[in-house]
């Protein structure tokens, strides 16, 4: 049954030798917080995205369409390019694969590996879209980026 209320439905009731020890807990928690990196990111993607100086630089023609629109604004469809659509979700669709890829590198080579892996891929990533000076190395961070969730995700 779903929700999350325990039901018995008659008969014997099962019992488990497992327990909710210290360790489980803390790998819960670690767990949730590959959730609390995608939402950070939506966050910090969805504020960079609105901010002038950003698309300006970046992505000067989205700048200069919402200026020009900027008194019949749809709210709903504010940018209309497809380059920014693909900066946005670059770094999910990379974790996704990257989730699906990072089993087999853990079965093979171990977690250890599969962490300092995908921890290493963050890293470049970041450094890369610190640096950034035009929309493709903007891209190819966030792939990295999406690469590096996706292994700690997994």
């Amino acid at each position: 049954m779903a929700g999350g209320a325990m039901v018995h439905q008659g008969g014997e009731m099962k019992h488990y030798a497992g327990k909710v020890t210290s360790f489980v807990v803390f790998t819960c928690i670690m767990a949730a917080f590959g959730g609390l990196i995608f939402g950070y990111d939506i966050g910090v993607s969805g504020g960079v995205t609105s901010m002038d100086v950003f698309l300006k630089t970046f992505f000067p023609s989205v700048f200069a369409k919402q200026q020009l629109d900027a008194s019949h604004e749809n709210q709903y469809c504010k940018f209309d390019s497809q380059l920014l659509t693909v900066f946005t979700s670059s770094l999910y669709v990379a974790g996704l694969v990257a989730s699906f890829a990072a089993s087999a590198v853990t079965r093979v080579s171990g977690r250890k590996a599969s962490m300092i892996f995908g921890g290493l891929t963050f890293l470049v990533g970041a450094a890369i879209n610190g640096a950034a000076q035009n929309v493709a190395m903007l891209i190819i961070g966030r792939l990295l980026l999406g690469v590096g969730v996706g292994f700690a995700n997994q």
